[in-house]
Formats: structure tokens, sequence, C-alpha cells
């Protein structure tokens, strides 16, 4: 199965006598075009799920494949391939660099896994255009709101043809008019361009959005009713 697969992921921290158990027995899989939500109070263990789901991390047991890869086989150099190619991050602030364009911002993942193609220059502008961005390719970040920041992280994310989308309290800073947007506009992009993605959120009123609702607490996941 292609996307993301978790089976019976556990993961534990030890510091001395003490062991805390962030992950348990977790087991999730999302298909491509699939966007789910996770929700649940701080420190049951979204975070911890998002890292290993991202390759940031290693689960202290249990299999993470990515389109049928496991990850426990991989070496550091290979997982850190695997981030770049396969994975697109959307996180709580858009992170973009101050000193570059919006088209820029976009085209330097593509800078990072070599040079930059007339195709690659395309296909930014191309995302730029289906986040309603077409217009800002040469702003900088002072320049844009604070919606339009983050709807140019979501086009960055998509900009290496990663198959999986993970999006960490994407609307945090914003106010409900503009979460609306960019949640609806990651669920778009999911759709359109057949992703599998995954949106760890406080946010409820974002949960419409998404075709399943899972929520975790003391890193025990549930699907919700």
């Amino acid at each position: 199965m292609s996307g993301l697969v978790l089976k019976n992921v556990t993961k534990t921290y030890q510091e001395g006598a003490f062991k805390t158990v962030a992950l348990q027995d977790l087991s999730l899989s999302v298909e491509h075009g699939e966007f789910i939500a996770i929700i649940g109070p701080s420190g049951s263990g979204k975070s911890t799920f998002l890292s290993i789901a991202g390759a940031l991390l290693k689960a202290t047991s249990g299999q993470v494949l990515i389109d049928n890869v496991d990850l426990a086989s991989l070496s550091e150099r290979e997982l850190s391939n695997i981030r770049l190619d396969k994975i697109g991050f959307i996180l709580q602030t858009s992170n973009l660099l101050p000193y570059l364009t919006v088209e820029d911002q976009l085209l330097v993942v593509k800078k990072m896994g070599g040079s930059i193609k007339t195709e690659d220059r395309v296909l930014a502008k191309e995302l730029l255009n289906d986040i309603g961005l077409g217009d800002k390719l040469n702003k900088y970040p002072h320049q844009l709101s604070g919606g339009e920041r983050q709807r140019t992280a979501i086009a960055r994310a998509f900009m290496n043809n990663p198959s999986i989308i993970l999006a960490d309290e994407p609307t945090a800073n914003l106010d409900t008019k503009r979460a609306r947007e960019v949640v609806s506009l990651i669920s778009l992009e999911v759709k359109a361009r057949n992703k599998a993605a995954i949106m760890v959120t406080h946010d409820e009123r974002m949960l419409s959005y998404c075709d399943r609702v899972y929520r975790i607490e003391d890193g025990v996941l549930s699907l919700e009713k």
C-alpha cells in the first residue's frame, strides 16, 4: 500500500529509572488523496507522532512505512533524502526566508536537491497560482499578510512533489477566516495532487475539511465517532 503506514508503533523515553511512554501501540494508514486530522490535548503525543511520521525520530518498536519503504531499514543519509523527496512539512509559522521573494521561497527547495530547472519554475508558478498568489511572485515576506505567508508555506510543501504532507498546527497564528482559507487550500491541493496528508491541530473548527479525525490521548490513538 502506498502512502503512510504506521504499524504498532511505540515510542518510549528513558530518563534514569523513569520511563515515559509517548506513543503506545499506534497503528494508522493514510492513502494518497486522503486528508486526516489528529487532535488531542497538549502532551498527548501529537508532536512525537508527527516527528516519527516525518522521519525525524525513530520509533522504539513497530514499523513506519512511506510508499512501502520501511524507515527502520534506512541509513541517516537515506532518511534525510526521504525527508527532502517524500515529505512536505507545513509548520505553525511559515518560516519564510526574509531575503527571498515568494517564488524563490519555493525554488530554494529544488536548489537543496540539486539545480533549478525550467520545469521547476513552471511548477512554482503553477502552485502559487493554485493558492491565489500568482500576483505576488516578486513580493518579500514582509510585504505579505499572515495568511499569504502561510499560503506560501503550503505551496513550498508541495514543491518537491512529495508523497506525504504533514501539517503541524497550520492555523495556530491565524484568525478564523484566514484559518479556513488555509485548511481549505491544503485539502484542495491534497486531493488535486493525490497526496497522503495529516494535520495535527487544536482547532476543531477545521475538522470538516478532513476525511477522518483521530484523537490521541496519553499516547493512544482512536478514531473519533
